[in-house]
């Protein structure tokens, strides 16, 4: 794989991740128990706790794309091992 292939591809995961990870933690006010000041959005995040979800983003998609890289450089599962890909087989 070429470096820019790499960098792209990991660039893609990591914002895939960090969709994944932007979840979780979050408490709005309400759930906080905390009161809305005039203005706000009742479902905005108390404390969004962003960098510790960028180093949990950082540290998942790395791990994602170590097995993506390794599929691409090893083909470690083909189509033929797929259960339920039906070989098309020419007469």
């Amino acid at each position: 794989m070429k470096f820019g292939s790499a960098v792209a591809i990991y660039f893609i995961t990591w914002w895939v991740c960090l969709f994944v990870v932007l979840p979780f933690g979050v408490k709005n006010a309400h759930e906080a128990g905390e009161a809305v000041e005039q203005g706000n959005e009742h479902g905005a995040p108390v404390k969004p706790m962003l960098l510790r979800k960028i180093i949990a983003t950082t540290v998942l998609s790395a791990i994602v794309f170590a097995f993506i890289w390794g599929q691409i450089t090893y083909h470690w599962i083909g189509i033929d091992d797929l259960p339920f890909v039906k070989a098309i087989t020419t007469d």
